[in-house]
C-alpha cells in the first residue's frame, strides 16, 4: 500500500509503527558511530603515555594525529561517492571492520613503537572510517523528512559525543585499573589496551547493524513515506514504493560539485575542525602538561563528563533551533555560533588555572558541536538527499578534517614551544567560519519548486 506524501511544512503524520521502526533502526546505527569514536579518541588519552614511553615530542604525536585526519579527509570524498554507490550500510559496515583491524593493529605495534608504523596504521584507520559517517547519514536521510534534520543532527552530535565520553571514562579506568561489582579485580593497563577493547565493542555493535538495521523505509514496509525534496532530486515528488537510494558516479559528482553553497558550508567546516579537533586531539595532555591533572582525577572527569555533555547539548539545541526558530535554515545559526566561539576563545586565552580550563574548553566545545551537527549532517541532507546525501555529506565533511589535520602537527610544534599558543591557535578559525556563513545566507535552497508531477 503506498502512503500519502507528505507535506514538510507541517508537522509529519506517519503510519503506526514507523517511528518505533526508525527509533530501533537509527539506534543501532548510532551506537556503531559511537564506537568508531571510541576507536577514534582513544588516541588522545594514549597521546602522552606513547611520548613517555617512545620519547616521541609532541610535534611526532602531531604526526599520527595529522595523518589520520588527512586520510580521514580524502577518504570522505571518495567513500562519500563509494556510499551513494554502494548504500549507506555496506559502507558503515565496511568501516566498521576497518577500523577493528586497524585499532588492534595499532595496539599490537606498541611492540615495536616506530613512529612511522604508528603514522601508517592510524592514517589507513582514518580512511577506513570515513566509511562511516557518508553511510550514516545517507541511511537517516532516507529515514528523517526535511524539517526534522536539524534535531536528527542534534541527535547525531549526541552519539558522537557519548562515544567520546565512553572513551574518556573507559580509557582512565583501563590505564589505571579497576574492580567489577568487586567480584573481578582488573589490573593498572598498558595504553596499548585503550586501543584492543573499543575493537571489539565495535564488532559487536557491527553485527547487530548487519542484522537488524535496513536501509530505506521501503525495505522496512513503509514505501513512500519520506519524500525526497532535496534540489539535487531530479522529481521533487515522494519517491515510489521500493525506490533505489542509489546514484551513479557521474550524476552525483556533476550534481553536487557544481553547487557554490557546498564549497562555502565546506570551507566554514573547516574552521569547525580545527577548533573541534583542537579541543578533543589534545584537551587531555594539556590538562596534564600545564596543570599536571591526573586522568583519574575529579577535575579530569568532571571535564571528560562535561565536555561531551555540554557538546550534545550545544547539537541537539542547534539543530532544534535551525529547524523550528530558522524554519529549516542553517546558516544563521552557525554564524552566530562562529562568531560566540570566537569570543569566548579570546576570554580563554586571558585567564589561567584549571577551573578557568575546565569552563573555556567547556564552553568551546559547546560552540564547535553546534556547528558541527548542523553543517555536517543537517545541511548535507538537505543539499543531497536521499540520493545523493552521501558524497554531499562526504565532500562537506572532508573540509572538517582538512582543518583538523592543522590541530595535529602544526599545533603540536606551536605547543612543543609553549603551552600557551593553544587557545590562540583556534581563535582565527571562529571568526573565518563566522564571516563564510554570513556570505551563505540565502544560497540554500529550502523550498525548492515543484518539478514533474504534482505531489498530492
Amino acid at each position: 500500500m503506498r502512503h500519502e506524501a507528505i507535506d514538510e511544512s507541517t508537522r509529519p503524520s506517519y503510519p503506526r509503527g514507523f517511528r518505533l521502526r526508525r527509533g530501533w533502526n537509527w539506534g543501532w546505527l548510532g551506537l556503531l558511530y559511537t564506537s568508531f569514536y571510541m576507536c577514534r579518541y582513544n588516541l588522545s588519552l594514549a597521546n602522552p603515555e606513547i611520548s613517555r614511553e617512545f620519547g616521541f615530542s609532541r610535534e611526532q604525536v602531531g604526526q599520527i594525529i595529522s595523518a589520520a585526519l588527512l586520510a580521514y579527509a580524502f577518504g570522505q570524498i571518495i567513500n562519500g561517492v563509494l556510499a551513494d554507490r554502494l548504500g549507506g550500510k555496506r559502507a558503515m559496515l565496511i568501516g566498521a571492520a576497518g577500523t577493528v583491524v586497524m585499532n588492534l593493529c595499532f595496539g599490537a605495534a606498541s611492540f615495536l613503537g616506530m613512529l612511522g608504523l604508528f603514522v601508517a596504521i592510524r592514517a589507513l584507520d582514518g580512511y577506513l572510517q570515513s566509511f562511516g559517517a557518508p553511510g550514516m547519514v545517507k541511511i537517516n536521510t532516507a529515514w528523517f523528512a526535511r524539517r526534522e534534520r536539524g534535531r536528527f543532527s542534534g541527535i547525531f552530535g549526541f552519539m558522537i559525543n557519548l562515544g567520546r565520553f565512553g572513551i574518556f571514562t573507559l580509557g582512565p579506568a583501563l590505564l589505571a585499573g579497576f574492580s567489577v561489582w568487586g567480584l573481578l579485580q582488573v589490573p593498572p593497563l598498558h595504553w596499548r589496551w585503550l586501543f584492543w577493547v573499543p575493537s571489539v565493542i565495535c564488532a559487536v555493535v557491527a553485527v547487530a547493524v548487519a542484522i537488524w538495521v535496513k536501509e530505506t523505509p521501503e525495505q522496512a514496509g513503509y514505501p513512500g513515506v519520506i519524500p525526497d525534496t532535496s534540489p539535487a532530486s531530479p522529481l521533487r515528488e515522494t519517491a515510489p514504493a521500493g525506490a533505489d537510494v542509489r546514484a551513479g558516479f557521474r550524476e552525483v559528482l556533476l550534481t553536487i560539485a557544481t553547487k557554490p553553497v557546498v564549497w562555502i558550508t565546506a570551507l566554514a567546516y573547516a574552521c569547525t575542525g580545527a577548533v573541534r579537533q583542537a579541543v578533543d586531539q589534545w584537551f587531555p595532555r594539556y590538562m596534564q602538561d600545564l596543570y599536571h591533572v591526573d586522568l583519574r582525577s575529579p577535575e579530569f572527569q568532571f571535564l571528560a563528563f562535561l565536555i561531551p555533555f555540554m557538546a550534545s547539548t550545544g547539537s541537539l539545541l542547534a539543530g532544534y533551533l535551525s529547524d523550528t526558530v530558522f524554519k529549516g535554515r542553517r546558516a544563521p545559526v552557525a554564524a552566530l555560533l562562529y562568531f560566540l566561539e570566537t569570543s569566548i576563545i579570546l576570554l580563554a586565552a586571558q585567564f589561567h588555572g584549571v577551573t578557568a580550563a575546565i569552563v573555556f574548553l567547556v564552553l568551546i566545545s559547546f560552540t564547535a558541536n553546534s556547528t558541527h551537527s548542523i553543517l555536517g549532517s543537517a545541511a548535507p541532507m538537505d543539499i543531497g538527499g536521499r540520493r545523493m546525501s552521501g558524497f554531499a555529506l562526504g565532500l562537506i565533511n572532508s573540509f572538517q578534517y582538512f582543518g583538523g589535520s592543522l590541530a595535529g602537527m602544526l599545533l603540536g610544534r606551536l605547543l612543543d614551544r609553549d603551552l600557551g599558543n593553544y587557545f590562540y591557535f583556534m581563535a582565527p578559525f571562529g571568526l573565518i567560519g563566522g564571516l563564510l556563513m554570513l556570505t551563505a545566507r540565502g544560497k540554500f535552497s529550502h523550498t525548492p519548486p515543484a518539478v514533474g508531477a504534482t505531489r498530492t
